[in-house]
């Protein structure tokens, strides 16, 4: 770089950077979201930010999301051998697009270590390359939670996870919610009774997914378009729009799987989805928390069971907060063997930056600190760092002002940091071990023995 060249420090496009006051929120919520799940039995796990490219590439390669190229071996400075290397096959690497197939190649890495069903958690970064745009990131936090097992898999961990959804979003306070819940196997037996040979079920899948996106007509004229006929592509919206209760729906379907052609798959995915609606329901998860909708399908090639999306009632154009679903034969691909698994993600970046723009959350104040003792005169520094430990030693977050300033100032600056108390000691108040407590939301101050200081904050702070 020449001399007097300035250096561009604005942050690259997709990557978020946090104030103060939005990291704390992000951490609020994680450790709403972390207490959720541990109390379902899940233990933390954290896999590598790279992965190998065939390992990311084993089931739904996800094209042009994968950010390629990462050799965490050689550095920029040796171009040359980095060239020369190739970063070909198994040597080619990536940054983890989600944590669902790391988790795979995590558990078929410690196979022998584990105890089955392994119920895990994550929130760990994940990387997309996908265009950067309002509320879309490169790099964003996502937290995740899966159960595998090693050959069966009970389906009351599938109603396990409605009942999780519930207890975090009732607990962030966002709003009212609707689970929507679904089974891989209903869409696919119902697309073979139509006849719809299975090389087109795939594709079928990932239009029907796309129907809150593009509406009704464009999904018809993209099923017709991979050779659906239209009689068949208006059957396929009729069965993706039925509603009702989720006991009507069911009362539909069951009807469906007993008077048209070819119906094994669909029966068994109603079977499936009735035993997790009863789960649900015996888990105390509310009749208004959840329904069943014909339409969610999750892109991903690897879901092969129940799925669930999570919408924000009010805020439909948020799309989905919360996705996820049962996969049978993900883990299987990296050992040979049946490992079933479901699990539920949040991509907390996404959602906070969605909430925040929408007015439905608030960042917090910029400092933990709920008192100020303020810096009356210098000589009392002992005084205040002795009160100081005092406070903190009773759980109270504190700062203590070093710098002598003016007290209006001072107060200004715990003011802005969303301080609400300031505790005033001078000569005065110090000799008769007393202190002044100003209360900055209300102005209110009151004078406070040093001895029931902290019980006086404690009281005014619930």
């Amino acid at each position: 770089m020449a001399k007097g060249d300035k250096i561009n420090f604005s942050t690259p496009s997709g990557f978020p950077e946090f104030l103060p006051s939005e990291k704390r929120l992000e951490l609020y919520l994680l450790d709403i979201i972390r207490r959720v799940f541990e109390s379902y039995g899940f233990t933390p796990i954290e896999t590598p930010a790279v992965e190998r490219l065939e390992v990311l590439q084993a089931k739904g390669n996800q094209g042009d999301n994968i950010i390629y190229g990462i050799n965490p071996i050689l550095p920029p400075n040796r171009q040359a051998e980095r060239d020369k290397s190739g970063e070909t096959g198994s040597e080619a690497r990536a940054l983890k697009f989600d944590q669902t197939v790391p988790l795979a190649a995590y558990i078929a890495r410690h196979l022998n270590e584990l105890t089955f069903p392994f119920a895990r958690y994550q929130t760990d970064v994940v990387f997309r390359g996908e265009r950067a745009k309002d509320g879309r990131f490169r790099q964003f936090r996502q937290c995740d939670i899966d159960v595998v097992a090693r050959r069966e898999l009970s389906l009351l961990y599938d109603a396990q996870m409605p009942a999780i959804i519930t207890e975090i979003f009732e607990a962030i306070n966002i709003g009212d919610f609707l689970i929507r819940i679904n089974n891989r196997k209903v869409l696919t037996g119902f697309f073979k009774s139509l006849g719809i040979a299975e090389n087109q079920i795939k594709s079928c899948i990932g239009i029907v997914d796309t129907l809150e996106k593009i509406g009704e007509s464009k999904v018809k004229q993209d099923l017709e378009k991979e050779g659906i006929a239209a009689e068949q592509s208006q059957k396929i919206i009729e069965f993706i729009k039925i509603d009702g209760s989720v006991d009507e729906v069911l009362d539909k379907l069951k009807y469906l799987a007993q008077n048209l052609p070819e119906t094994e798959q669909l029966s068994l995915g109603v079977t499936e989805l009735e035993t997790v609606i009863a789960g649900v329901r015996n888990l105390g998860v509310a009749e208004n928390r959840f329904c069943i909708d014909l339409s969610i399908a999750r892109g991903l090639d690897y879901y092969t069971g129940t799925v669930y999306e999570t919408t924000l009632l009010g805020h439909e154009a948020l799309g989905s907060i919360c996705s996820g679903g049962r996969y049978e034969e993900l883990v299987g691909v990296f050992l040979g063997e049946k490992m079933p698994g479901v699990g539920i993600s949040i991509g907390l970046t996404r959602l906070i930056s969605r909430l925040l723009k929408a007015g439905i959350l608030n960042t917090l104040a910029a400092t933990p600190a709920q008192v100020m003792v303020v810096n009356m005169q210098e000589d009392l520094m002992p005084t205040y760092l002795k009160v100081s430990q005092h406070l903190r030693q009773a759980g109270i977050n504190v700062i203590t002002s070093f710098d002598k300033r003016p007290l209006g100032k001072q107060f200004q600056l715990a003011d802005k940091q969303g301080i609400q108390f300031c505790v005033i000691i001078g000569s005065e108040e110090a000799a008769a071990q007393k202190s002044s407590l100003k209360d900055l939301k209300t102005g209110e101050q009151v004078e406070v023995l040093l001895e029931n200081l902290a019980e006086e904050v404690k009281r005014r702070l619930k």
